[in-house]
């Protein structure tokens, strides 16, 4: 397998998770005291990507009790609009590597025909 073949997969499967991760977190929004994770996608040696997946432990924003009990719970720590900006990335992410994958086709396509 080509270098080009094999760093647009490794990249198509790391935005995979990117994506799971980011989709968690939205499903999370509501959940009292949820925390968000990250993704962060890294260079690997071997001309492919890795996912680091962490948890965000920053406090969410407190919010009263509605039954009268005058007690405090904290909302999640999950920004709407950062995790659309993650869906953004990663759907761009996506179609760069599927041009890729794509050039890489024609390239192997055109090299069969010449070589009949």
């Amino acid at each position: 397998m080509s270098l080009a073949l094999n760093a647009a997969l490794s990249a198509l499967d790391a935005y995979g998770q990117k994506l799971d991760v980011t989709a968690n977190n939205i499903a999370n929004l509501n959940t009292d005291g949820f925390k968000k994770s990250r993704a962060v996608l890294q260079e690997a040696d071997s001309s492919g990507v890795v996912v680091s997946i962490g948890k965000v432990n920053t406090p969410g924003a407190p919010i009263l009790s509605e039954d009268g009990t005058g007690e405090v719970r904290e909302s999640s720590n999950v920004d709407l609009a950062e995790e659309i900006v993650n869906l953004q990335t990663a759907k761009h992410g996506f179609q760069a590597n599927l041009k890729t994958l794509k050039a890489e086709d024609e390239m192997l396509g055109s090299l069969f025909d010449i070589l009949g």
